[in-house]
């Protein structure tokens, strides 16, 4: 009997010994030569977008420095008022206000448009509305009858279906036949709120300048201390609007259109084609076309228009998916275009191509979730792999600190809004990969959900809902399965690791388990 036990003992010795000389050498063969590319790719796009950011650093700095501002970069002269042609010294212009369901804040931005100083028969306000909730309509419909009866020249316009979505309704709303005597086109999302000398402060610049197509405004956000998802989207819209636009605008006269708070010339949207539904980013698929002809754009930031900040997590994720996968799709559909493209400078398809959709648009995605998500973490379990000091730390906390230049007040939460940003990388790169690829969810659109002032009623029913169906509104299991996997990294590497990355990954680990169980933003109930 004791023999037989010695034998099998012996014999699940060998076998479990046979498994580690298996399995140690699958790990030398692909597991290690996987993990140093993967790296090496990793460091190189790190190195790409540490130099994208010290660069667009330096402008704006020369930017300051130099004080290039738009109004002395191109001539601005204020419109004046004039006894004798009277009105007719200032152009047409129309406001375009698209919205879907927009129960909570669609008096925002109708009352601001409104309100803006301009003299009232030259301007048209239209309000394109696709909702689908008839209650809404009809409170929308109601909104625009109070102000016609107060002078206003506002139009509804609705239609039977929702083709080509927002694009779909601009591009039929140009289409009417008094927007013929405009000359320029505002748009605004219905939660945007333009202060009344928006147009004063941006039309001149078309009249003085033929060759300006567009001009866009800053955002800020009304709902920013909201809660902590809000603060950390302030801090990476504030670089994008301080730093990225800015420099585009400063340097070559060209950056991306964000859809809303900017004035576009009808002419150059009808040069290039008027809009386009082929992505889910219709603004920046008319920017880049108007770019490739020759168009200017301005960017000012000194002109605020107020708006909100997705509160939600669920509408946040939702819209961070189309803001990633749209560009990576349009890169996808455009990039030969603008290579063969004849009209503009080398340095500007460089600029276009490589600075503003390779790095911005795909790279920054892609790299921040492989390289703090698997790679650091799986070089923990495979020591073979050496990663080097200044790619994990130097790097990082460079473009981490170059980053909180737009958001001073929001400086001790950089270290919260790093975690913040890693786990969401996960989900710019996964759509980052759709759009790429045109797969899945590459055309879907999903309006991005505002609360507005009805946050408290919605708030209320949360006491009605079943605990058990809340529970389950807020666990996102891809977060929870990618938090699982950083936390068994970390504990690996704190009893047999060598690098101390269980500090990171502890944490990072943290974050995902926070907003995998739904501990994010404002959580509102399905109803």
């Amino acid at each position: 009997m004791n023999n037989q036990m010695d034998r099998f003992q012996r014999s699940s010795n060998d076998i479990g010994e046979q498994l580690g000389l298996i399995s140690n050498e699958i790990k030398i063969l692909f597991i290690v030569p996987i993990l140093k590319i993967s790296l090496f790719l990793c460091l190189v796009m790190s190195v790409m977008l540490f130099i994208e950011r010290v660069y667009m650093g330096i402008v704006i700095v020369l930017v300051k420095v130099f004080g290039r501002k738009p109004e002395k970069r191109y001539k601005w002269e204020s419109i004046k008022d004039d006894l004798e042609i009277g009105n007719s010294a200032y152009p047409m212009v129309l406001i375009q206000i698209p919205m879907f369901n927009e129960k909570e804040v669609y008096k925002l931005s109708i009352g601001a448009a409104c309100g803006l100083s301009w003299p009232s028969d030259r301007i048209i306000i239209q309000v394109l509305d696709d909702s689908t909730d008839s209650t809404i309509k009809e409170l929308v419909e109601l909104e625009c009858e109070r102000w016609a009866n107060k002078g206003i020249n506002i139009k509804y316009e609705i239609r039977d279906n929702r083709t080509g979505y927002k694009a779909g309704a601009l591009k039929l709303g140009m289409k009417r036949s008094y927007v013929k005597q405009c000359e320029y086109v505002a748009i605004f999302d219905a939660d945007f709120q333009p202060e009344p000398d928006f147009l004063r402060r941006t039309i001149p610049f078309f009249v003085h300048n033929p060759e300006i197509a567009l001009v866009q405004a800053r955002w800020i956000f009304v709902n920013s201390n909201e809660c902590f998802m809000t603060r950390m989207q302030e801090m990476s819209l504030d670089y994008h609007f301080k730093v990225e636009q800015e420099v585009g605008s400063s340097t070559y006269a060209f950056f991306g259109f964000n859809g809303t708070a900017g004035v576009w010339r009808i002419a150059a949207i009808n040069e290039v084609g008027g809009w386009k539904d082929r992505t889910t980013v219709e603004d920046m698929d008319l920017a880049v076309r108007a770019s490739l002809r020759g168009w200017k754009f301005v960017y000012l930031g000194s002109l605020k228009v107020k708006s909100e900040l997705p509160s939600t997590f669920k509408a946040f994720r939702n819209q961070q998916h189309r803001w990633s996968c749209g560009p990576a799709n349009l890169f996808r559909k455009m990039a030969m275009e603008i290579i063969r493209n004849k009209k503009v400078t080398l340095w500007k398809k460089i600029y276009v191509i490589y600075s503003f959709f390779l790095v911005r648009k795909v790279v920054a995605h892609i790299a921040t979730f492989f390289f703090y998500g698997i790679v650091i973490p799986t070089t923990v379990l495979v020591p073979e792999v050496d990663i080097p000091k200044w790619a994990a730390v130097y790097l990082p906390c460079i473009i981490t600190l170059l980053n909180a230049v737009g958001t001073p007040r929001s400086l001790h939460l950089l270290f919260f809004w790093v975690l913040f940003e890693n786990v969401m990388s996960l989900h710019r790169a996964k759509a980052t990969l759709i759009g790429l690829l045109e797969a899945g969810r590459v055309n879907e659109w999903i309006v991005t959900e505002k609360l507005g002032d009805g946050l408290k009623s919605k708030l209320d029913i949360k006491t009605l809902k079943n605990p058990i169906s809340r529970i389950r509104e807020r666990l996102h299991l891809v977060e929870l399965m990618v938090g699982a996997f950083l936390f068994y990294c970390a504990c690996y590497d704190l009893t047999h690791g060598k690098n101390q990355f269980f500090i990171y990954l502890y944490l990072q680990a943290v974050a995902y388990f926070i907003m995998g169980f739904g501990y994010v933003g404002t959580f509102v109930p399905n109803t």
